[in-house]
């Protein structure tokens, strides 16, 4: 296990949510937690014991993230939206906010978490 920055990763798919917690140990970060859906992100996001997050902006059901977002902005919590383009479009609220765009790639995630996690 690694000692590098918690991660909070809100993944609808089982198969891409494993992808990332392997990205995320390879390049040395932890995973603080997989969570599927809105309700148990807010719990974690309550909760902390995280450094960073990493959202897809379109859960299943018709969810967003866009609460998860709004509540992890309001504690401070710096964040990634991981999209698949269409119309994921970021609210003004998150325009400056980190986007990774899928499919997800190994230097992808480094990237979007060397940038969210330098400033």
């Amino acid at each position: 296990m690694s000692a590098g920055p918690a991660i909070l990763v809100v993944e609808d798919e089982p198969l891409i949510s494993m992808m990332l917690e392997d990205f995320l140990d390879a390049l040395g970060y932890r995973l603080a937690g997989a969570v599927d859906d809105v309700s148990e992100a807010l719990r974690h996001v309550e909760a902390g014991g995280f450094d960073a997050a990493l959202l897809d902006v379109n859960l299943r059901d018709g969810e967003t993230s866009w609460p998860i977002a709004d509540a992890l902005s309001q504690r401070g919590h710096p964040f990634v939206l991981a999209t698949g383009g269409g119309n994921d479009a970021v609210p003004e609220r998150h325009a400056g906010v980190p986007v990774l765009s899928k499919p997800y790639t190994l230097d992808g995630v480094r990237e979007a978490f060397e940038t969210l996690l330098s400033n």
